[in-house]
């Protein structure tokens, strides 16, 4: 589709389009939706095949932010930008685009907060931060700026305890096999946190080096990435690019639960029924990796980073395996039963509002 296809076909609030010309990226920020509040969500940063790519993109994970952040019961709106790069970009390139970037943030004037996301750093976050004030994650006292992915991992990490309670009757990771895809930042993290819970790791990412230094840490399995989706484990846990489950590998899938902290995970929304009829559980991917918005939305509202803000993840935990019994109760999958959560947090919402006068 062209991007104005896209753009009349979008539901939407707003899509902001812009183009900077000195490295030829193509910057989009698509606000979903202002019910619970402003638009919050990551910057992206990637190389697409194409800018229309880089729309549909960050269109798609608008949404799944709305559905985050009413899922967890924070009063933020779905907001997502794309800063959709022709190549890699560095040093002083790197440098003057996201400074340029963020005084489109400034025209916004609080339309769009952002924060780290898929391709975007702690380090690109600081710069941001000397040109606009729409940027989170910030610590209120110290000024540093927060890494989400401890807190993302922390969160998955709870709920893949809470999916293999309902599957095998014990939330403990001991002995399970777990298919980690993708070995960056939060799936190393998660990594760590289930080795030492005792689970038999197998590892996968598109760098081998980057897999065989989190397989070396913890006498794991590395996995050829094109074999991975049928590899024979108890979790496969996406943690890095979306839509790794789709028709090509939904059928091929050699295990009892989806887990992870990938974005978009489901090419598209019927694959979970296909997940549900080959008896494999789906645990919605914008509620499992919510820890790291989470985390953000805590720290806004006093709580102190490090300790403190890591057991509030438990509450991730706690929120999955509510959607995985109100599924299990009504006789659906578990993205159903998610997506009745939001609509209800999204209608008290609307009822909320004050009348206009």
């Amino acid at each position: 589709m062209s991007l104005t296809a896209l753009i009349e076909a979008w539901d939407g609030v707003a899509t902001i389009a812009s183009y900077d010309r000195p490295t030829g990226t193509w910057i989009f920020i698509c606000l979903h939706d202002t019910t619970l509040g402003p638009c919050t969500g990551g910057t992206r940063m990637k190389v697409y095949p194409a800018p229309e790519d880089g729309l549909l993109d960050a269109m798609r994970l608008a949404e799944g932010m709305t559905h985050k952040w009413a899922s967890i019961d924070q009063n933020f709106g779905g907001g997502k930008a794309v800063l959709a790069i022709p190549r890699a970009l560095e040093g002083a390139e790197r440098e003057g685009l996201l400074r340029r970037y963020a005084r489109r943030l400034d025209a916004l004037a609080g339309g769009f907060w952002t924060g780290e996301d898929l391709g975007t750093t702690t380090a690109d976050f600081r710069v941001l931060a000397e040109e606009t004030r729409w940027v989170h994650g910030f610590d209120p006292d110290s000024g540093e700026k927060l890494d989400p992915s401890p807190y993302t991992a922390q969160g998955v990490f709870r709920g893949i305890e809470a999916a293999l309670e309902r599957v095998f009757g014990s939330a403990s990771a001991a002995g399970r096999t777990v298919l980690i895809e993708g070995a960056g930042n939060v799936g190393g993290r998660l990594g760590d946190l289930l080795a030492g819970g005792g689970a038999e790791l197998l590892v996968t990412d598109l760098d081998p080096e980057r897999a065989r230094a989190l397989a070396q840490r913890h006498g794991a399995r590395v996995v050829p990435l094109e074999t991975a989706c049928e590899t024979a484990c108890d979790v496969y846990s996406p943690c890095a690019v979306g839509a790794t489950i789709n028709p090509a590998t939904s059928s091929r899938l050699a295990c009892r639960i989806v887990a992870g902290s990938a974005n978009n995970q489901l090419s598209v929304p019927e694959q979970a029924e296909v997940l549900r009829d080959r008896g494999i559980l789906y645990v919605p991917d914008y509620v499992i990796n919510s820890g790291g918005a989470l985390s953000f939305a805590l720290l806004s509202q006093g709580v102190a980073p490090g300790e403190p803000l890591l057991g509030e993840m438990d509450r991730v935990g706690r929120i999955v395996g509510e959607i995985l019994d109100e599924a299990a109760e009504a006789g659906e999958g578990p993205l159903e039963a998610a997506r009745r959560r939001v609509e209800r947090k999204l209608a008290n919402g609307k009822n909320s509002r004050p009348a206009r006068q």
